[in-house]
């Protein structure tokens, strides 16, 4: 089953221990396509300038992801310039511009009007709310938000949740959101908003996700070496909803092990800088390491 994302189209510039990289593909919508693609057909909406290289288009459709709700308009394209030191958790911003990204808004094309699930990168609420607007009966919506939303946009994050099955946010995220301390009470007080399922991206410590009252823990993958983890919770979302689209069913289960391949996905996008490594990623190396990640967490009860 295809999933549609609607989110930012990004040129980083990326500062790591590992090196430098100028203007490399990046921005949410990108990092989810390339890894939800590995799971179920992908349809991509999101804005650009005329400075985007044609190049990255062609390897986006190489995927067999649809970009036709790609918008090309002109100046220049979203820009962010981010450096991380040894820490790779933590990272400083030198520069966002967004550019044509201030301008953005989203139109489907009615081929895509139909899409039965639903993801919505972090954008402005009254953005996702214009989205939901033009589909005409999504089965499967998730969201993603960030602190700068629930503090300044939070009526409108609110009539969101409301028309949403599953919430994305990170631990500072979900306390914000919540007014909880706790991050289970956070999860359960987020999850009476609106969406039954909150995912709570936990970083290199993985992620808590609730459904109807069931908790499960998922474990980062182990890496030896961090290149760029930049873009890690966008692979991490596109992961959970591309097996989820492709299994065509939402059980407590399937939700773990959508879950699952999130972590995996997240893993791999943190091996390379920007989404170089997703690009060149493999169905067979992803269930690889899906394999060893149930290895790590198995126990002889």
């Amino acid at each position: 089953m295809t999933v549609l994302v609607v989110g930012s189209m990004a040129l980083d510039t990326i500062e790591a221990p590992a090196g430098r990289r100028e203007m490399i593909l990046g921005g949410a919508a990108n990092y989810f396509s390339l890894a939800a693609g590995h799971f179920t057909p992908v349809q991509l909406v999101g804005v650009v300038g005329d400075d985007f290289p044609a190049a990255h288009v062609a390897a986006l459709e190489s995927r067999g992801i649809s970009t036709a709700g790609l918008q090309r308009v002109a100046g220049k394209t979203f820009h962010w310039s981010g450096r991380y030191g040894d820490n790779c958790n933590e990272r400083e911003t030198l520069a966002t511009d967004l550019n044509v990204f201030a301008d953005f808004k989203p139109v489907l094309p009615d081929s895509y009007r139909a899409t039965r699930h639903v993801f919505l990168a972090n954008i402005h609420p009254q953005l996702q709310l214009d989205v939901l607007d033009q589909i005409s009966a999504p089965e499967f919506v998730a969201a993603d938000t960030m602190n700068f939303w629930i503090s300044g946009e939070l009526p409108l994050l609110r009539r969101v949740l409301q028309r949403v099955q599953a919430l994305f946010v990170n631990e500072g995220e979900a306390h914000q959101l919540s007014g909880e301390r706790n991050l289970v009470a956070a999860a359960r007080a987020i999850a009476a908003m609106g969406p039954p399922i909150v995912m709570v991206k936990l970083g290199a410590f993985g992620a808590l996700l609730w459904w109807h009252g069931e908790l499960r823990l998922v474990p980062a993958f182990p890496l030896t070496t961090v290149i760029d983890p930049t873009g890690a919770g966008d692979s991490f979302g596109g992961g959970f909803a591309g097996t989820l689209a492709a299994s065509g069913r939402i059980d407590l289960p399937t939700l773990h092990r959508a879950a699952a391949f999130g972590s995996v996905l997240g893993a791999f996008c943190c091996e390379g800088f920007g989404v170089e490594r997703l690009l060149h990623l493999t169905r067979a190396e992803i269930d690889q390491r899906l394999s060893k990640l149930r290895q790590l967490v198995a126990f002889d009860t």
